[in-house]
């Protein structure tokens, strides 16, 4: 049995996308797989039973079963920081690596899913990743997310930690590249890595797709309400425009975008006409005022859901902005496209192979 630590270099980096593309290609090819997240950070009940929210979608994904309390047996709730702030934290390492042995039985392959910066997240209480690592004597793969820019001294860095305490990391995938830095990436970041010893086993471009989300979860995320065609709230919007400008200059980015959630204010009405005669998927409405009675009937009749907001139509797209880059992988279609986007951009079978697997 072997054990893969799947860690980040910060939070939303897709950890738990890329355990599950792992985990699903390893199952095909007849391996038992098994599956903990030491450390939870989003408690959540399922069955009665206390756990955390990721491990529960990434088990039902992986169609495995195991307790809770030994999926993630370190679970961050509000009075577990009470107690660790007030306290010394003991023993937890040793809880992990009880619950790490029990689930790894009969098991030919465990992922161990991260919790936020694989360095950083959970150092207070002495579970971060590479003390979890060090006390499950598991390999460690790192994601780094593309967020103006790439974090390539922060993998270093976790190589010189692991590798000083006698830990392997098998390796790094980018991900979510944005096109304009596919080629820095691939012919600069990638080669200057694999020269200081971290194999580069994928370059994941960013898939406007993989941004989207449906539009009554953005409905809650922004604190909004929807006015207008509530059953197209499951649809779902992988952008957004901000409509500030003209008419005739709306109109001509408008018809580039598709897919995107238009914000307006509240009182043009001339720029909501136009949205929803071109087939907009949905309108946020800033200012916390209702539109007129011409637009609201409108928007029933082409079922075209508006969610109307307290904030303006800056501080709207700036929220809307961070919902999208923290916005969790939740719907099949999304979890299908991205298992097909992890095959088709990293190196699977050298990442099983580098595992002895």
């Amino acid at each position: 049995m072997v054990g893969l630590y799947i860690g980040s270099s910060a939070q939303f980096a897709g950890k738990n996308l890329m355990t599950i593309a792992f985990g699903l290609k390893l199952q095909k090819e007849g391996l038992k797989v098994g599956y903990m997240k030491p450390v939870g950070a989003v408690p959540g009940m399922k069955n009665g039973k206390e756990g955390d929210e990721d491990a529960f979608f990434v088990q039902e994904v992986l169609g495995l079963d195991d307790d809770p309390a030994l999926v993630t047996p370190v679970l961050v709730t509000r009075d577990f920081k009470t107690k660790a702030f007030r306290t010394p934290c003991e023993g937890l390492l040793d809880i992990i690596v009880k619950a790490y042995e029990k689930l790894s039985q009969d098991k030919d392959v465990m992922l161990i899913s991260g919790s936020g910066s694989f360095l950083h997240a959970g150092r207070y209480c002495s579970v971060n990743g590479p003390a979890v690592v060090a006390a499950l004597g598991v390999k460690t793969l790192l994601l780094d997310r593309f967020d103006n820019g790439l974090n390539y001294d922060y993998v270093l860095s976790a190589k010189d930690i692991l590798e000083s305490q006698g830990n392997e990391l098998v390796g790094a995938v980018l991900n979510d590249l944005h096109h304009s830095y596919m080629d820095e990436a691939k012919d600069m970041i990638a080669p200057a890595l694999q020269s200081r010893g971290v194999d580069v086993l994928g370059l994941i471009p960013r898939d406007p797709f993989m941004a989207g989300m449906k539009i009554s979860d953005l409905a809650e995320r922004l604190g909004g309400r929807i006015l207008t065609a509530a059953a197209g709230g499951d649809r779902l919007i992988d952008s957004f425009l901000i409509g500030t400008m003209q008419v005739e200059n709306f109109l001509t980015h408008f018809q580039r975008q598709k897919n995107a959630a238009v914000i307006l204010g509240s009182d043009r009405a001339d720029l909501q006409l136009v949205a929803l005669e071109g087939h907009c998927p949905c309108l946020v409405l800033t200012g916390n005022l209702y539109p007129n009675d011409i637009i609201m009937n409108r928007a029933e009749v082409l079922g075209v859901p508006m969610i109307l907001v307290r904030e303006d139509t800056f501080s709207t797209a700036n929220l809307m902005e961070t919902v999208q880059k923290t916005h969790k992988l939740r719907e099949q279609i999304k979890i299908n496209h991205g298992t097909q986007l992890v095959n088709a951009n990293v190196d699977l079978n050298a990442l099983r192979d580098k595992l002895g697997i």
